[in-house]
């Protein structure tokens, strides 16, 4: 018997090809806004201080309330859309955000700002995971899913770097408040348009949800983010409030884990963490987060402490960062094709090191020409790994279990750069502080207290004055551009490692079938046809249409459906996909896994 086999591109996933690009514009507008809130109250701070006069532990629940409770909530909410719908749970999340942000921005008190920050991170929780995951529905096919998680990805970089910039010109022109209000207008324009064009999408609903394990798995990551926030504020690492922490997030999430694999019916399958390339993906994740927000920290120092560069100059100097990041992410999906997972991880990770490396050569003067050509490195390698890393990961994750996997990436996500500020912070301030010990002229007291940072030193030598002070600024100094090149050596370090981890990838970038979703599509086909043939008074039902066509992967093709023929079963139907043969090379010379359009098979 012959048969035609297809490949299903997807152009019908959420309604054609337009509604697909639209579909993917309101996420990223939606992840824009989440990218933006992370980084645009810092510039605000000053301001706030000022006004609402809060405590040092006040201030500090202020600024860290948002990505606590985004990071401990991304796996209960993405695991809950997978549940109950993955647009329902993002559209209830861009309300509570909306909602939040006119409390924030409206605030008298600053335990009013505390309350509305965390409720900020609840709907973040609810909106970054549901973004991804609604790509990899909206996006079978991996060739478009890739271009989207570039596209994606390129957004992401984009807000995270212009938050400081909108929130320095807001607070300039308005007040700290604006920084928060300007959410509401873009969340009354986005919702709408989620509402009309986002599809509704959710995994596999057998079982009860696991509540409990919901709710470990929120207290685990909460725990571990705030000690490993803790350490990367200078709390030592052994104290009750660092290590009590930590402790009691990892037992909470080894529990977790155990509870997950005895469940008939998990909220996270953890049997994907037996696959390398998954496991890989999530590590690679963690490592380039953990060597780019570190580096990001120190980098900001060294421009305004050491160089003098006022907060716009700072910014404008980042800016070749965030364009080459932009590049990395648009021309992604291009560069996964031609190269394949293992090799675009690999180099990105090479490149970013290679960038670390040529930052050492900063010193105590402007080179601007050597600071451009490292940034423009190093935000194209970072995204580069970044991107195949995401596209590699999500890729793995059955459609089912999208908002799960996704939400794993996401807390890797935060992680990384939590332990990022935690181990650069730390090596940096192991090498600053011994070349403050002995400076001529300078009392222990003075030298104890410049020792926190560059900053306070500044303020000490200028109190102290006449030679003692200019001798501690000058020590200072040196300290601190000798603590820099150390901690970017320790960088270049994990960076490399994380190139020896990408071995482990995929060579090339497979494009597996989809056999349930093939069978169910032609059977939903099918019984269209029949319902319109009952409506138009015929006793037989109308052949169902062909779908389009679905990629293959090592020879293995998808189930065929020809006119006039009836469907097969889903258990004929995967015994037809499977693969009988062994692959056979193009005429290109490229790999089968790479075919897209028809092919056939003969049985």
């Amino acid at each position: 018997m012959s048969r035609t086999i297809t490949a299903r591109s997807g152009r019908n996933a959420a309604g054609g090809d337009a509604n697909r690009w639209a579909v993917l514009v309101v996420l990223c507008v939606s992840l824009l806004l989440v990218a933006l809130d992370a980084t645009i109250l810092h510039v605000a701070v000053p301001s706030l201080t000022e006004n609402l006069r809060p405590g040092a532990t006040e201030l500090l629940w202020i600024v860290d309330a948002y990505p606590l409770v985004c990071a401990s909530l991304l796996i209960l909410f993405g695991t809950l859309g997978d549940r109950v719908g993955r647009r329902r749970v993002l559209l209830l999340g861009y309300g509570i955000f909306g909602l939040a942000s006119a409390v924030a921005a409206l605030a008298t008190e600053p335990w009013v700002l505390v309350a509305a920050r965390a409720l900020l991170g609840v709907g973040g929780a609810m909106i970054m995971p549901a973004t991804l995951s609604i790509i990899r529905t909206v996006f079978p096919d991996r060739r478009e899913r890739a271009t989207a998680i570039g596209v994606w990805t390129a957004v992401a970089a984009i807000g995270a770097a212009t938050g400081p910039v909108l929130g320095g010109f807001l607070v300039e022109h308005y007040w700290w408040g604006s920084v928060f209000l300007i959410n509401i207008p873009l969340m009354a324009l986005i919702l709408p348009l989620a509402r009309r064009l986002l599809p509704e999408s959710r995994g596999s609903a057998e079982g009860p949800w696991d509540v409990l394990g919901a709710l470990m798995a929120a207290a685990g990551v909460l725990g571990c983010v705030l000690g490993v926030k803790r350490a990367g504020a200078g709390e030592p690492l052994l104290s009750p409030l660092t290590a009590g922490p930590l402790l009691a997030g990892a037992l909470l999430l080894v529990l977790f884990v155990r509870r997950q694999r005895r469940r008939p019916h998990p909220l996270i399958d953890m049997r994907l963490f037996s696959r390398a390339a998954f496991t890989t993906s999530v590590g690679c994740i963690v490592l380039a987060m953990l060597a780019l927000v570190g580096l990001e920290l120190i980098a900001v120092q060294y421009l305004q402490l050491v160089l003098g560069l006022s907060p716009l100059e700072t910014g404008l100097r980042l800016l070749p960062l965030t364009f080459a990041a932009m590049a990395a992410g648009a021309t992604g999906s291009y560069t996964l094709r031609r190269i394949g997972p293992r090799r675009m991880v690999g180099w990105g990770f090479l490149l970013t090191a290679a960038a670390v490396l040529l930052l050492t050569l900063m010193g105590q003067h402007d080179r601007p020409l050597l600071l451009t050509a490292g940034f423009v490195l190093l935000g194209f390698g970072l995204q580069t790994t970044l991107f195949s890393a995401y596209e590699s990961m999500l890729s793995e994750a059955p459609p089912r279990s999208a908002g799960g996997a996704a939400a794993i990436g996401e807390t890797s996500y935060q992680l990384g750069a939590g332990m990022g500020i935690a181990l650069l912070g730390s090596v940096m301030n192991a090498a600053y502080a011994p070349g403050l010990a002995n400076v001529p002229g300078v009392p222990a007291e003075a030298s104890d207290a410049a020792a926190n940072s560059l900053g306070e030193a500044y303020q000490v030598a200028g109190r102290l004055g006449g030679a003692a002070g200019e001798a501690l600024h000058t020590a200072a100094r040196h300290a601190f551009v000798d603590g820099l090149h150390l901690t970017l050596f320790v960088s270049a370090g994990l960076l490399l490692a994380g190139a020896a981890m990408a071995v482990r990838l995929p060579r090339v970038m497979e494009c597996p079938v989809d056999v349930e979703a093939a069978v169910e599509e032609a059977a939903e086909a099918e019984a269209r046809a029949a319902e319109a043939a009952v409506k138009a008074g015929s006793a037989a039902p109308a052949p169902a249409p062909e779908p389009a066509a679905a990629p293959v992967r090592d020879g293995a093709a998808g189930p065929a459906v020809v006119p006039g023929q009836p469907v097969a079963s889903p258990a004929d139907a995967a015994r037809t996909a499977a693969p009988q043969d062994p692959p056979r090379p193009l005429p290109g010379g490229g790999p089968a896994g790479t075919m897209s359009g028809a092919a056939t098979r003969t049985r």
